[in-house]
C-alpha cells in the first residue's frame, strides 16, 4: 500500500492520530497508530489504533459499541500525523462517557470541566 510507504512512523513504529467529528469538526480524541492500525483503519473503514500501554491493537468501540466509521484520512505535510475525519457511532468517544476526550479548558490556572458525561463508563463498560 503506497500510502503506508508514504507515511513517516517515529522510532518506535508510531504515529499520531487526531480523531475529529465529521459533521460537526470537533476534535473527539488523540491516539497512537502503528503500521499495522493504519492498515486495518484503511482496509476496514473503521478506527483502529495501537494501545501503547497494552501493546496491542485498539479497535475503538470494541466494548463500548462506540466505534468509529472512517469517513475522510488525511496527514499533514510532513506525513508524520494522521488526521481521521469520523462518523462517530453513539456519539461518545471518550472512556469517561463524554463527546471528546477534550472536556477540560484551562481556566486561569485550573482546569476546568466543561463537557457533561453522556452515559457512565460504569454503564458502558460492564
Amino acid at each position: 500500500m503506497d500510502a503506508l510507504k508514504q507515511t513517516k512512523f517515529d522510532d518506535k513504529n508510531l504515529i499520531p492520530a487526531i480523531v475529529q467529528d465529521f459533521k460537526t469538526g470537533d476534535i473527539l480524541m488523540f491516539a497512537w497508530m502503528n503500521q499495522e492500525s493504519l492498515a486495518l483503519t484503511i482496509e476496514k473503514q473503521q478506527a483502529v489504533y495501537y494501545s501503547r500501554s497494552r501493546k496491542k491493537l485498539w479497535f475503538k468501540g470494541e466494548q463500548s459499541g462506540h466505534t468509529q466509521l472512517i469517513k475522510e484520512i488525511f496527514t499533514d505535510c510532513d506525513n508524520d500525523v494522521i488526521l481521521l475525519r469520523v462518523d462517530q457511532v453513539g456519539g461518545i468517544a471518550c472512556h469517561t462517557g463524554r463527546k471528546s476526550c477534550f472536556f477540560q479548558q484551562l481556566d486561569k490556572n485550573n482546569w476546568k470541566t466543561v463537557a457533561n458525561v453522556l452515559k457512565n463508563p460504569k454503564d458502558i463498560y460492564e
